[in-house]
């Protein structure tokens, strides 16, 4: 199967609809608050006997400045002292969470994640993962994927050897877009400077995979402004590039309303941004994972993806499919055994419940075997962009074609426009139909139907 993204200007315009980016099935949409924090501490020990390792995620929220496109869950604050008072009471969450795993099983994966993770001091975070190692399994061999997310306006060489001493092996970096007149309009300046000099530090310190975020369909971007941002990103070669498509949702998001609607591109200028990136990055030589994500070949990504091993989370793309995935801190979301569960999202409400020694989580949902199973299937083809009906056969003791009867006819229509292809075998994704890979997910999406489509975004 060819790993290049093709697009066909038609069926885009097609398809563009509303849909869930299946970071979840089912999605954030379904949690309700009848789950509550005592079915997550049951169902989380009951995981134990499984002896599966875990994947540790950890919300910072602070950031300095508003970065005005931003659809995170965040604080912003210049005041450094909130971010001692929040740790404090993430330490006694991690001895929460801590005391419902058996200690030895291992954290394959640990992820911070914001916010900005950097906003705290370098103390704290030498604190954070020892107060983790306390309570956690934490590996020493560096063979974990440890990871966080950097804006370079809040690290310097020294942050990036104090991250490498305490553990982590990867970074994800914020760019978005080198053009100043960009970064104005969506109030994050950002030199290259600032940006390389913390990749090259990260280099330097033996970080195993470094990652650089790009954002399209901003104010004021053009093919020819976001193509010399490509440019200067290919120059330095990242192992992996995620270029997104900014969704503009005011009515959900408040900082969006500070960007002037008039000054973001046309829908026809977007699709030629892509265009450009989606030849510029083949050309550089680096594969198309999927929804947004390009790897160089031998990224772990890329491997996985590969080798059938790639999975996909509330972090995007990952390797570590058998992970129990904790959440820790506001409005952290993790998927233990059979359930999603998600915590407080205010800090006062946060710090209430942690002071009165109760888990944050306020709500959730526990899946059942068909959730589970619709859930396997949205993951192979988002991950691997092919579906093997035996396989799903075997893995869950149905026969495929009479229990997605109606979702196989409903995908009548996309093999008639070249999407993928339906044999007795099972499906596969054609390159055109891999841009719209969302598109085929949402006919296996049972719950799809009651969603409204304004609480997702546009598929391009």
């Amino acid at each position: 199967m060819e790993q290049q993204l093709i697009l066909d200007d038609a069926l885009i315009a097609k398809y563009d609809q509303s849909g869930p980016r299946y970071t979840s099935y089912p999605t954030a949409v379904q949690f309700h608050e009848g789950f509550t924090a005592e079915d997550y501490a049951a169902i989380a020990t009951g995981t134990n006997a499984s002896g599966r390792p875990l994947s540790l995620y950890f919300h910072i929220p602070f950031c300095d400045t508003i970065c005005f496109y931003c659809a995170c869950n965040k604080v912003a604050t210049k005041d450094r002292s909130k971010g001692d008072e929040y740790l404090q009471r993430l330490y006694r969450e991690i001895a929460l969470q801590g005391k419902l795993f058996d200690r030895d099983r291992p954290v394959e994966q640990l992820h911070w994640g914001g916010g900005t993770p950097t906003f705290i001091s370098h103390g704290e975070m030498r604190e954070l993962m020892r107060v983790t190692g306390e309570h956690f399994h934490l590996l020493d061999n560096d063979e974990g994927e440890y990871s966080i997310e950097i804006d370079p306006r809040e690290a310097t060489a020294e942050t990036v050897a104090v991250l490498r001493e305490i553990g982590f092996n990867r970074m994800s970096l914020g760019v978005q877009d080198f053009d100043p007149r960009v970064q104005k309009a969506v109030n994050r300046i950002q030199s290259e400077e600032e940006t390389l000099a913390v990749l090259n530090a990260a280099r330097t310190e033996g970080f195993r995979s470094i990652s650089i975020d790009l954002i399209y369909g901003l104010p004021h971007q053009t093919r020819e402004s976001f193509s010399a941002t490509l440019d200067r990103v290919i120059e330095v070669g990242p192992d992996r590039l995620s270029v997104f498509n900014y969704a503009h949702l005011p009515q959900i998001f408040k900082p969006q309303r500070r960007i002037e609607v008039e000054e973001l591109p046309p829908a026809e200028t977007k699709l030629e941004i892509l265009h450009m990136t989606a030849s510029k990055l083949a050309d550089a030589g680096y594969v198309y994972i999927g929804m947004d994500h390009f790897a160089r070949p031998d990224d772990e990504l890329a491997v996985a993806q590969r080798e059938g091993t790639l999975y996909r989370n509330f972090q995007g793309y990952s390797t570590h499919a058998n992970c129990d995935l904790i959440g820790m801190g506001i409005t952290s979301i993790g998927s233990v055994g059979n359930c999603y569960a998600q915590n407080i999202k205010g800090l006062d409400e946060y710090y209430e419940c942690i002071d009165a020694g109760r888990l944050p989580v306020f709500r959730g949902v526990e899946l059942s075997k068909d959730d589970e199973l619709r859930r396997d299937v949205i993951t192979r083809l988002i991950c691997h962009f092919a579906l093997d009906f035996s396989a799903v056969e075997k893995q869950w003791n149905i026969d495929f074609k009479a229990y997605f009867e109606t979702e196989l006819n409903s995908l009548q229509n996309m093999v008639g426009d070249g999407l993928l292809v339906v044999s007795e075998e099972g499906i596969q994704v054609m390159p055109v139909g891999q841009m719209l890979i969302r598109n085929i997910c949402m006919v296996f999406d049972a719950y799809l139907k009651d969603s409204k489509g304004q609480r997702f975004s546009k598929v391009i």
